[in-house]
């Protein structure tokens, strides 16, 4: 039986690399409902497309909204949740932006570009899991937040990202730890050197 039947999932950042791929996959291993969420419609229709080449049953709705915005989070946990009966099982962080290119030093780096890699790398993942957990403590649940090795060790140049998912590390640490009771597990994963990541 697939890993994930019968599963209701939600993806962040879903339209290119490692979200498509994970979209994809979830859909491959039985999942009954992908909400795919991303900034751009057009990509990640195609994701939609892909999905229902791989399963008729999945239920994918191509959800276009930026995960830095807070108006846009409520609206993608309320399609979400309002699409899936209120049932959630899985919730994937996966959108990010790496900011300002080139990426200059702390210094010099824009206070605008640095908040907006904030609301997007970090804000944004506080405000799903708040927003989207009362539907995953009924029956439990997982939530992946993907961070990277530049939230372990910090590099020149890649100040306001480096920090956003240092900081991303931290919340999910934090998050695992007030929910250990609650049957909803908080990971977070670092895929490694990647590109298209970010969507």
């Amino acid at each position: 039986m697939p890993r994930l039947n019968g599963k209701n999932i939600l993806v962040t950042g879903a339209s290119q690399g490692l979200g498509r791929q994970l979209a994809l996959t979830f859909a491959h291993e039985g999942a009954i409902g992908l909400s795919l969420i991303a900034r751009h419609l057009g990509p990640l229709q195609k994701v939609r497309d892909e999905v229902g080449e791989i399963s008729k049953r999945t239920n994918v709705l191509a959800v276009e909204a930026d995960v830095g915005k807070i108006s846009d989070i409520e609206r993608l946990v309320a399609t979400t949740l309002d699409a899936f009966g209120g049932r959630l099982d899985v919730v994937v962080n996966n959108a990010s932006t790496i900011g300002s290119a080139p990426m200059p030093f702390l210094l010099d780096y824009p206070l605008e570009d640095f908040q907006n890699v904030m609301n997007t790398n970090l804000i944004g993942p506080f405000l799903i899991i708040k927003n989207i957990l009362p539907a995953m403590v009924e029956n439990g649940g997982s939530i992946i937040n993907v961070t990277s090795d530049a939230g372990a060790t910090g590099y020149p140049g890649w100040g306001a990202y480096g920090i956003s998912k240092f900081g991303l590390e931290g919340l999910s640490q934090t998050w695992a730890a007030e929910l250990e009771e609650t049957g909803v597990r908080v990971n977070w994963v670092d895929p490694g050197n990647m590109t298209d990541m970010c969507a």
